[in-house]
């Protein structure tokens, strides 16, 4: 391929900031700055790359953000994981924020570089359609004479002096933009924790890219058919398909009730479009703090076997310190946590780190 080829191929890559494509581009730099992935610490990477701070909290973000306020159960427990999180890293709990959110980060900044480039390009633009209109006092592009009030009215008796008005257009444009860029961040961990999840399968368990696959239909993973006629294609989050075992993956950096009534669906289908008379293995992994969710999978049946063959928290060490160390809570959460608790003791419920292990094994 031409230079000049591969150089439109990357900017147009980095033009879609939150794509699939520049999303792995990124996954693939981070890796490549951190030589051989173990299992022991892959939780670890997941986390850098993944993990954000609440920024109603400022703390690590692990259960929702109107249930972990000051006051609240889940906000003991946000400090306690957010302390574990901190000593496991190796840093303070105020330096944790330059630890973590390093995809996010780098997607805004592939982001931030092209709208400056469109930007640049629109000015001359709007200019040409705004010169009707010059000396006329025409609102500037952008302008929001409420957020601007909104912030004097904090600030204003620290201000030395009054800004200019392109600082007060300035300072709302960045505004906006940071919540606009927060929006994404749903769609960056959902797809992200899969792209993720198999990146860190592949390097840890030495694989080669054919027996890896991300959000494949499941006709196409070798070893099932395509579904009956008028039934919807699924998508498979991650299946790992080796001589010795298929295994089918739903990864979930977190649980929704709804989402959880698809599994047993998608199991059944599993099931019935297999071709090979032979057993595959249905996992399911998580970063899901909640326990009554995380009991649920550990417990489900399908025809009264246990539904997941093996379920899978990012680390297991920091579900206990969020429960062992954080009080409150009523009491069915309680029995939940120590419910969730036993399973791990059992190794029902395991770290990411034995799952790879495990893998490495068959």
């Amino acid at each position: 391929m031409a230079e000049t080829d591969v150089a439109a191929k990357d900017e147009e890559t980095v033009e879609r900031a939150f794509g699939a494509d520049n999303r792995n581009r990124l996954i693939d730099l981070y890796f490549g700055q951190h030589g051989d992935i173990t299992p022991d610490m892959a939780w670890a990477h997941v986390y850098r790359m993944l993990l954000w701070l609440d920024p109603t909290t400022g703390l690590a973000h692990c259960y929702e953000s109107d249930k972990s306020q000051p006051g609240k159960p889940w906000y003991a427990r946000s400090l306690a994981f957010h302390d574990w999180l901190a000593t496991a890293l190796g840093v303070n709990p105020d330096a944790l924020v330059e630890t973590i959110d390093w995809l996010f980060i780098k997607a805004c900044s592939d982001l931030a570089a092209v709208m400056l480039r469109k930007e640049a390009k629109l000015i001359e633009v709007a200019a040409r359609q705004r010169a009707p209109y010059a000396g006329r006092g025409f609102p500037e592009p952008g302008s929001d004479p409420e957020l601007v009030s909104i912030v004097r009215d904090a600030i204003e008796p620290f201000l030395a002096s009054e800004p200019p008005d392109e600082i007060w257009h300035s300072l709302t444009q960045r505004v906006r933009q940071y919540l606009a860029v927060q929006n994404k961040r749903k769609n960056l961990v959902g797809e992200g924790f899969e792209d993720v999840l198999a990146q860190a399968v592949r390097r840890a368990c030495k694989l080669p890219n054919g027996q890896i696959f991300t959000r494949s239909l499941l006709y196409e993973i070798p070893g099932f058919n395509r579904a009956k006629i008028g039934n919807k294609e699924n998508k498979v989050d991650l299946a790992i398909i080796r001589p010795s075992m298929r295994t089918l993956v739903t990864a979930k950096w977190s649980v929704r009730a709804d989402r959880e009534k698809q599994f047993p669906t998608e199991y059944a289908e599993y099931i019935s479009a297999q071709s090979e008379n032979r057993k595959f293995e249905y996992v399911f992994v998580t970063n899901e703090f909640d326990p009554a969710r995380l009991m649920r999978a550990c417990e489900n049946l399908h025809n009264n076997n246990l539904m997941f063959d093996c379920v899978v928290h990012i680390n297991t060490d920091a579900l206990k310190a969020c429960y062992q160390t954080a009080a409150g809570g009523d009491a069915r959460s309680t029995d939940s946590q120590r419910r969730v608790l036993q399973h791990i003791e059992n190794g029902r419920l395991i770290s990411l780190g034995r799952w790879l292990e495990r893998l490495i094994g068959q």
